[in-house]
């Protein structure tokens, strides 16, 4: 349902004689020779759906998701080690003041 519709790709001619062999005779014209000219359809080709774009988008997406996640754990690891350092500064200072006032 989501797939996108492609074109069919256009034939080309082929010099290469695949399959049965057709005589190509012209309405009207004479054969110039005597030889037989010989062609044959080429066989219909689907070209493949190009992806550069969408992989280069998606590469990029996924590369600054790593790097924003990256940066919100560092974030998250210094908050806690700040909230760590701050609960031992206040139960040193805490301890300090009961000291000396004793």
């Amino acid at each position: 349902m989501f797939r996108p519709k492609y074109p069919e790709a256009p034939v080309l001619p082929s010099s290469h004689v695949i399959g049965p062999a057709v005589h190509v005779t012209r309405p009207g014209h004479a054969p110039a020779c005597s030889c037989q000219h010989l062609a044959a359809p080429a066989p219909a080709r689907r070209m493949a759906p190009s992806i550069g774009a969408g992989a280069g988008a998606i590469a990029a997406v996924v590369t600054v998701g790593i790097v924003l996640t990256a940066l919100l754990a560092a974030v998250a690891v210094a908050a806690v080690s700040v909230a760590v350092a701050a609960v031992v500064l206040r139960s040193l200072l805490t301890g300090q003041r009961d000291h000396h006032r004793r």
